[in-house]
Order: structure tokens, then sequence, then C-alpha cells
């Protein structure tokens, strides 16, 4: 790390190989693997850790080898707690699956709270080698000429968000978005979003309940709360639910939401949650008096909601490049992975010269379209389709009952297959993502 003069009045700029604006799981693994590779990497993060995201909480396999490969202890001795498989409630059905038995992931799933989750990543990347620098909010970029992007601008805040110093910038051939949904650094380049690609919206809280110590991760299909003016007395509400147990006490519960829905943006989600956790036995406690934590909710970006991944000396992690699983939501190993992809291809690019980069660096998003081009693909497809709500009653009506199918459809929704040698399943899913064109 090095410090040369700033000409524009901000204070001094420090400069690195790369830097990495954002600390959540895309932009610690991207640190991480940077770091492992002997690069200079400023890691720039907005808060202060610890601190809270809205999250489900849940990782499936897909997630736990994440971990494993940044090196992180993920023993229940230290603090993980480990689930075997999906239970899913819908049409009076209740079906409790395995994760899969595969060569290329591990058999389990974690839970931990996301205050201690982002924590011991970003951590683990300062071990490695990164320089992380907290209560720094990244407000644009620093652009050559050329509109190549060459640093960011930045300014200190305190805890409660409020400017505490003058703008800094940072400079670097190489900067890696991992700034989340809104990601103020790919619009500061002019990358917006796309409206043809699926969203969501979820929204959790906390109870203390007795169903803490579930070491399944559950999923609700259909969300029914009492009304005595609808024939049976209830009603089916728009989303999806869950509950995770945190082994602590608590009970991570939430439901999600997709733009397919007539109801996206036209209900209270919260309200909609409370409505749903009502209709919920009481002895599970999913009522107000053992809520711990307000209702909170985020954005779910999908299916490549925003490109191109590398453009003019940045690239997209994670959420920012919208890379949430379409299928089942899930955000932590698609985040990880782009980080661990952009940090190998940007360790090979930056060990050329500046002339011959660009070339190297274009491999990061032809990565990702092979990886989920296609996978997110059909995964737009999917979204259309439980976007109808007689489609999802038919579907969790007359799959649910079907073990075999279910095993496969669990496969498909969370992307566990093995890419050589697997079973009849995963060469159907397999040979599905390879001949959807690519997102």
């Amino acid at each position: 790390m090095s410090q040369i003069a700033s000409t524009t009045g901000r204070q001094q700029a420090e400069t690195a190989d790369v830097i990495v604006v954002g600390a959540g799981p895309a932009g610690s693994s991207a640190a991480y693997h940077l770091a492992n590779a002997g690069l200079d990497v400023l890691l720039l993060e907005k808060t202060a850790f610890p601190r809270e995201k809205v999250c489900g909480d849940g990782l499936t396999p897909r997630g736990t080898k994440q971990l494993i490969n940044m090196g992180i202890d993920i023993s229940p001795e230290a603090g993980w707690i480990q689930n075997y498989g999906l239970r899913i409630q819908g049409a009076g059905h209740v079906l409790q699956l395995d994760w899969p038995e595969l060569s290329s992931h591990p058999n389990y799933g974690l839970t931990r709270n996301r205050m201690d989750f982002d924590d011991l990543l970003a951590r683990q990347a300062v071990k490695a080698g990164a320089n992380l620098r907290e209560r720094t909010n990244v407000t644009g970029p620093i652009l050559d000429d050329k509109g190549h992007i060459v640093g960011v601008v930045a300014k200190p805040v305190d805890d409660n968000g409020r400017r505490a110093g003058a703008d800094i910038e940072f400079r670097a051939p190489l900067v890696m978005a991992a700034d989340g949904n809104s990601s103020r650094l790919s619009i500061g380049m002019g990358i917006h979003k796309r409206d043809d690609r699926p969203m969501g919206v979820a929204v959790r809280t906390y109870f203390t309940s007795p169903r803490h110590d579930d070491d399944y991760l559950e999923s609700w299909l259909e969300l029914w709360t009492d009304d005595p003016n609808k024939p049976g007395g209830r009603n089916l509400l728009p989303g999806y639910g869950w509950i995770f147990g945190m082994g602590d006490g608590t009970v991570n519960v939430g439901l999600g939401i997709l733009n397919t829905s007539d109801a996206f943006g036209k209900v209270d989600y919260s309200d909609l949650l409370k409505q749903w956790l009502k209709n919920t036995p009481e002895e599970w406690q999913f009522r107000d008096e053992f809520q711990t934590i307000p209702i909170r909710g985020a954005a779910l970006p999908m299916g490549f909601n925003r490109q191109p991944h590398y453009t003019r000396g940045l690239m997209l992690l994670g959420d920012a490049g919208g890379m949430v699983n379409p299928f089942n939501g899930e955000g932590i190993p698609y985040a990880m992975e782009s980080g661990a992809f952009a940090a190998e291809v940007a360790a090979q690019a930056l060990r050329r010269q500046p002339g011959q980069r660009e070339r190297a660096l274009s491999a990061y998003p032809k990565a990702l379209k092979q990886e989920y081009g296609g996978y997110y693909t059909l995964g737009r497809v999917f979204v259309k389709l439980i976007g109808n709500p007689e489609v999802m009653r038919l579907c969790t009506k007359y799959g649910l009952p079907r073990t075999t199918l279910m095993k496969f459809t669990l496969k498909l929704l969370a992307n566990l297959t093995d890419p050589r040698d697997g079973d009849v399943m995963d060469k159907i899913i397999n040979g599905l993502t390879k001949v959807a064109p690519a997102a």
C-alpha cells in the first residue's frame, strides 16, 4: 500500500492493486482470494463490524463449500449450526428432504446470524492480508479521460453514517463493486438495472421459540391467514415463507415475494408476515411478545439484473451484479463464488502488462455466463410460472406428494448437482442449463 498526492483538494490518496468496495460475502471473498494470490488489496466498507444485514441466515451446501474454501472454521464449537436438508410445507403436505449426496458439495448446510457471518468473512480476508477500511463510504468512481475507472472517492463516516471528515481518494488499476443491490459505484459508471430480470423482496424478524434447534431449513409454499368472510374461513396470502432455527434460542422467520406476483409493490410486506404468523401454532411463539427485533426488509436482485459484469476497469460482484438465484432467493453462495471468480481473473490480468489486461479481464463475465447463464434463464421461466397463483397451487398440490419429483426439484432449486458422473437427475439438470440460452 502506498500514497500519492491528490490534486483535487481531497485527502492524500492511497493506492493498491485492487480496490474492493463493500465487505459483504462477495467483497470479503474476493479480498481473501486476492490477498492469497499475493495482491495488495484495499477492502472498503461503509459501516463498522459487526453490523446487521437482512437475510434468512440459512446456507445450503453450496454456501458451506465456499466457507470451507475460505478456510473458515465451520464447526459447531465455533458457533455454526448445521442443517441437513429442507422441510417443505404446502397443500396440507409436509415433505422432509435431505441435501443430496454429491462429490462436489458437502451434504449439510449451515445457519449463522449475519451480525457474525459478515464479520467473520471480513476478518478472514484481513488475516489473508487484505487492508480493511471500515466506516468508509464510497460515493463514486474516479475516471480517467477515457472513462476508465482508476479509483474511488469515499467519505469517512461515524457509526450513524454521518460525515466524519474530508473526502478521501483511493486509486487502483482495478476496482470491484461488491456494494449490494443499489450499487452506487455501478450507477456512477452508468451501469443500471435491467427491468426484464426478476426481482424479489424479503422481510424477516426473529422470535424466541422452542423451534430454535431445528436442524432442517423449513420452507412454506402457501401462506394462510384466517378470514371469516372467505369460503373455508381462510385466505391465501401472496409470497413464500421460511423458518430457520438459529440454535441460540431464536428463530429467523420471514417471507419473500417476487415481482411476477400481482401483489408485488402493492401490499405491506411486514403486515403480510404478521398475518401469516397469526395462523401458526401458539406454542411456536411467533407472536409480538416473543419478537426480538423489528421486521426489516431487503431487495433480492436476481438473474443477472445488472450487466455488463466487467467494463472499463470495474467488476461487479454478488448483488451488485444481480446474482441472487431466481429459483430459491439464495444470494450468499453466488456472491462468494463471484468473488472467487473475480479474484482468479484479476490475479491473472494484473500480472500482464497494462495494455494486455483487458483481454484477460473479459474472462470474468464469460465465466459467470458459463457457470450461471443457462441456469438463471431457466430460473426466469420458473419465476414467471410461479407468479401465477393457480400454477403454484397445482404444483404444490400434485408435486409435493411425489417424493422422487421433489428430490429432483430440490436439486434444481438449490443448484446442487455433480457436474460429472452424477445421477440421472444431475444429468437432466445439467443438460437443461447447457441448452438454455445464457442469461
